[in-house]
């Protein structure tokens, strides 16, 4: 028993630093470069490189000419997608000179199929009301006890 509570006792010493560890921010995440016109800051986690330069006394960066290209790249067709989608509902939207009242024909199709489904509503709760009041001459079935 007293090895089991040491082995206990070490693993918990062993798991607590590195969870501590995980928990902090990623040290040294950035590194800076000085160029001829300010900095480059490398994301040694993702690779992704920006220009910095001091613009009033503070450290401005922006995205190096690869990632902004590619910014460009999705920007462009996301705005190609939106256009489609646009010209896609301006050719589904109704007309301006629609009153947007349905004529006669339409009428008549909708109240149709209403009448239709009422009908048979309604002959389904007829047929429920006999399975529940039972048939004529027939003695209901006893309900089983539940003792």
């Amino acid at each position: 028993m007293t090895r089991f509570a040491i082995l206990c006792v070490s693993a918990l010493v062993l798991i607590a630093p590195a969870q501590a560890f995980a928990d902090e921010p990623a040290v040294n995440r950035y590194a800076m470069e000085k160029t001829e016109n300010g900095f480059v800051r490398l994301d040694t986690q993702t690779g992704e490189m920006s220009i910095c330069t001091q613009k009033a006394g503070q450290l401005v960066c922006r995205l190096a000419a690869d990632e902004r290209r590619a910014f460009e790249e999705a920007l462009s067709d996301l705005s190609s997608r939106v256009e489609s989608l646009e010209n896609r509902l301006d050719a589904v939207a109704p007309s301006e000179d629609s009153t947007g009242i349905p004529d006669e024909a339409e009428l008549d199709r909708a109240l149709g199929a209403m009448e239709k489904m009422m009908r048979r509503f309604f002959g389904m709760v007829e047929e429920l009301q006999r399975d529940f009041d039972g048939k004529p001459g027939v003695p209901p079935e006893p309900l089983p006890d539940r003792t």
